[in-house]
């Protein structure tokens, strides 16, 4: 049996790898994972929507920083995070963002075509076949770059404009409180409580905490989640096409993390109405809580929620 212990290969790790990571890391800087707690492969790869294999890479990853204990035969366990910020794995969200984001920024800035190539990716950025391949899967799920017929991609317009943005918000103002409406709504006091949860975290200290990245993924949760419950899936799928183009501005803007304080505010507000069955009154709050968020937003389109 091989009991050393291997030193970090950050570098020879994928996107993906590297972007699974830094999520697990953030469950467990956020209590979501506990101290000891047993970290399941299959269990993370349904929960992030990927394969079991990068998954696995990613906890040997953090086995390695130190964070998770490998025992043989019983799999990863979640050791104490470090108080400091300026810990062994912090490089590893920046690392698995950084040529996504480049590329992201350099879109929504006109430095770049709408029409490029592997190839043209491959050079300007210094990335591999392999890494450029996982930025336009990503790219394309998030509902900014599409294939072109025959040879090379197309990267799109959506969300690159305050018009378009403005359009996201008028889009989603309309189709989440008339989601707490439609008869096929039930309610889940255990997605409720989830949801709840997640948000007396981040006032309790997850707003200065987290990564930006996790702070904008819950916020989209929260209102995904909720509209879920409508029991209309082509309202559900709508916004979660339209969050993900929308996160194309907000990799460009710096995140206000005061701002959050009120939105984590609005959230609950919804949560306590919810919990008393007032459908009618939710939807109402969810409306004022989007039109201000627009409003806040409006002209400097910063993300938050």
């Amino acid at each position: 049996m091989n009991d050393q212990i291997r030193q970090p290969q950050t570098s020879l790790h994928t996107p993906l790898v590297l972007n699974v990571a830094a999520r697990i890391r953030d469950l467990m800087t956020s209590g979501e994972v506990a101290i000891g707690q047993k970290l399941v492969t299959q269990s993370l790869a349904d929960q992030f929507d990927v394969s079991r294999s990068p998954v696995r890479e990613a906890l040997l990853l953090l086995a390695e920083q130190g964070l998770l204990e490998q025992i043989p035969n019983r799999g990863f366990f979640a050791k104490a995070m470090p108080e400091s910020r300026g810990d062994p794995a912090e490089p590893l969200l920046r690392e698995a963002g950084s040529a996504y984001h480049r590329i992201a920024d350099d879109w929504l800035a006109d430095r770049i075509p709408s029409d490029i190539t592997e190839q043209m990716l491959r050079d300007r950025y210094g990335l591999t076949k392999g890494q450029v391949s996982e930025i336009l899967v990503r790219a394309t799920r998030e509902g900014w770059a599409e294939p072109k017929q025959g040879y090379g991609w197309k990267l799109l317009a959506v969300a690159k404009t305050a018009e378009s943005f403005e359009q996201i918000y008028r889009f989603r103002m309309i189709i989440e409180p008339a989601g707490m409406l439609e008869p096929s709504f039930k309610l889940d006091l255990k997605v409720l409580a989830d949801l709840r949860r997640t948000q007396e975290r981040m006032l309790e200290g997850d707003i200065a905490r987290l990564p930006a990245e996790r702070l904008l993924e819950n916020g989209a949760i929260f209102h995904e989640e909720l509209l879920r419950l409508s029991g209309n899936p082509f309202m559900h799928m709508s916004l979660v096409r339209v969050n993900r183009m929308r996160r194309l501005m907000e990799y460009q803007a710096n995140l206000d993390r005061n701002r959050l304080t009120v939105q984590c505010t609005d959230h609950l507000r919804i949560l306590d109405v919810l919990e008393r069955n007032e459908l009618l009154e939710a939807s109402y709050l969810m409306r004022q809580h989007l039109s201000g968020a627009l409003a806040r937003k409006m002209p400097t389109t910063a993300p938050g929620d």
